[in-house]
């Protein structure tokens, strides 16, 4: 019996110029917003250097199952950025951008998954808008410049999400708007079992990952997410074939031997990294993260910025009549549970609700790729609001500086005059553009433009701005001074947490807090509130004070020596 089937009229095509600009612009966002400017400051914050340390301490002594922070086992986290990050330090040498680099790159990999599924369900179009969306958040553009484990996990999830949209039968046999051609029955039959299979594998050795990454709470969430999905649209059926014994077994063997071996060399890693930083973390605020109900709302908003506008009238926005029971109830499901989950945490962090973020813009990239077909006043709305955004955002800076001029500003924020214009020109001009097309109807390009001008305003910030704020936010180039001083002791009083484990890492020893009495000189970082405190335990030599935006960085010697006038300093 002969096999019919029917050819789809292909869509139009695009001349060769638009497509390489298209390509350009997109490499050029992806690079700019992931890639660019990894070192340009100093690690911050308590996480990254402490992070840093264990990867280095991994590359350097070849132990890849037992995390040490100062030769002593660290079980907070698991392992998979440290793996990343000591193989990046051997590739590359010990540095920032190494460090960040493991971020950058699963980034990267998730937008491109995410893209995918962009591609196969809605058409080359929403892919390409996603390209553009996703990279320009703050979110993504924060956390891929961060030496933690968040960017990570939420990579290695988001990829097994969109495995799972797959597995549970999410994606058309066909896309539906690349002129693809409908394959016989059987073929089509094949194809799609075969599919599948391979979705079912990578499914479980990316939520392997995840969980490689942060823990169970990997499990939680794609599960918890695919089980609401299923409730609400009843596909329960779909929902089954995640646990097939294909996937368990890829998951067994991609998560279970690291968590096998290193129980097996500590006794303690269950009780510390189940019970105390997943159990006790989740329903206790022993860790001291306490934040209201409502917290991650806002830091929610904050991390689709600048696009969320773009998120709130995407929730509403449907482009056909099949969708409730598809990818929208399963992108909703993927938004809303980390936000709800966490926000029932007695310990919240902002990088939580980062697993978020991807699905949000997916929504978004659908909405902004139907433009064409689908026009509404919320789309206008939305586009004229980011044009706004930006347009205040220049007024402000035109502002400040009447108020108070560049030169009167403090010295590390005394930016280049060509710096300040190009970021009001960028940032007016660029919202005034995006305005003036949403008005004409062109709201395509105008989305377009706040793209570039995102890109732009990133651009010019971090190759003014970030060098900037290094000595104030990091202890990367007070730890060089130190360096010169003669090899003394080196201790922190009254000082953030972040600043005492920068320093412990850049000096390559633990820096410990001043102890009540010392028998020989040292230098002490001292924060701003601590100095009197310090008069009354050590005699200071205040000619070898060195003041510094956030501390103050003082040689000391010990009262009783000063007494007697020996003990001089090195």
């Amino acid at each position: 019996m002969a096999t019919t089937f029917t050819e789809i009229a292909p869509a139009k095509k695009e001349n060769i110029a638009t497509r390489v600009g298209w390509a350009a612009l997109i490499c050029a966002t992806l690079y700019v917003c992931y890639f660019s400017h990894l070192g340009a400051i100093g690690f911050v914050g308590p996480d990254e250097p402490r992070y840093a340390w264990i990867a280095r301490d991994m590359a350097e002594t070849g132990d890849w199952v037992t995390p040490r922070l100062y030769g002593k086992p660290w079980f907070e986290k698991p392992p998979l950025y440290y793996w990343g990050a000591a193989i990046c330090f051997k590739l590359f040498g010990v540095s920032e951008a190494a460090a960040r680099l493991p971020s950058a790159i699963s980034a990267l990999l998730a937008t491109l998954a995410l893209a995918w599924l962009a591609w196969r369900i809605y058409g080359a179009e929403t892919a390409r808008w996603l390209l553009l969306l996703l990279p320009t958040t703050v979110g993504m553009i924060g956390f891929s410049h961060a030496a933690a484990t968040d960017m990570p996990f939420s990579a290695m999830l988001t990829i097994a999400m969109v495995c799972a949209a797959v597995i549970v039968g999410l994606l058309p046999e066909r896309s539906s708007r690349d002129g693809a051609q409908r394959a016989p029955p059987l073929q089509g039959e094949r194809d799609v079992a075969r599919r599948r299979w391979v979705a079912l594998i990578l499914f479980g050795i990316f939520l392997g990952l995840a969980m490689l990454a942060k823990g169970p709470v990997a499990i939680i969430l794609c599960g918890g997410a695919v089980f609401f999905w299923a409730l609400f649209t009843r596909r329960w059926r779909d929902a089954l074939r995640l646990l097939q014994a294909v996937g368990i077994a890829a998951f067994c063997v991609t998560a279970l031997p690291w968590y096998i071996l290193c129980a097996r060399r500590n006794s303690d890693f269950f009780r510390i990294f189940i019970i105390e930083h997943n159990f006790k973390r989740f329903l206790t605020p022993e860790f001291q993260h306490i934040q209201p109900f409502w917290f991650y709302v806002p830091i929610f908003l904050v991390g689709v910025f600048p696009w969320l506008f773009w998120v709130i009238g995407s929730f509403r926005f449907e482009p056909n009549k099949n969708s409730r029971n598809g990818i929208t109830p399963f992108s909703l499901s993927w938004v809303l549970l980390p936000l709800l989950f966490f926000s029932a945490s007695q310990s919240k962090l902002p990088g939580y609700i980062l697993p978020s973020i991807p699905p949000a813009i997916f929504l978004v990239s659908r909405f902004v790729g139907n433009l064409q077909r689908n026009r509404s006043r919320v789309a206008l709305v939305a586009t004229v609001l980011t044009g706004l955004l930006f347009a205040c955002e220049a007024a402000w800076v035109l502002v400040s500086l009447k108020i108070a001029p560049s030169h009167s500003w403090p010295i590390q924020f005394q930016l280049p005059w060509i710096n300040l214009f190009l970021h009001i020109a960028a940032a007016g001009l660029g919202g005034l553009l995006v305005i003036g097309l949403a008005g004409y109807g062109r709201l395509q390009e105008a989305q377009l433009a706040a793209v570039v001008t995102i890109v732009l305003i990133l651009l010019n910030a971090e190759n003014s701005v970030l060098p900037r704020i290094d000595r104030i936010v990091s202890p990367r180039l007070l730890a060089v001074q130190i360096r010169s001083s003669n090899h003394l002791t080196v201790y922190t009083l009254g000082v953030p947490r972040g600043w005492r484990y920068g320093l412990s890492f850049y000096l390559d020893r633990e820096i410990t807090d001043l102890p009540e009495t010392i028998s020989e000189p040292a230098l002490v970082v001292v924060g701003p509130k601590a100095v009197h405190g310090l008069e009354q335990r050590a005699f200071i030599e205040p000619e070898d004070s060195s003041h510094w935006p956030q501390v103050e960085v003082v040689r000391i010697r010990p009262l009783a020596a000063h007494a007697s006038g020996s003990g001089k300093p090195q």
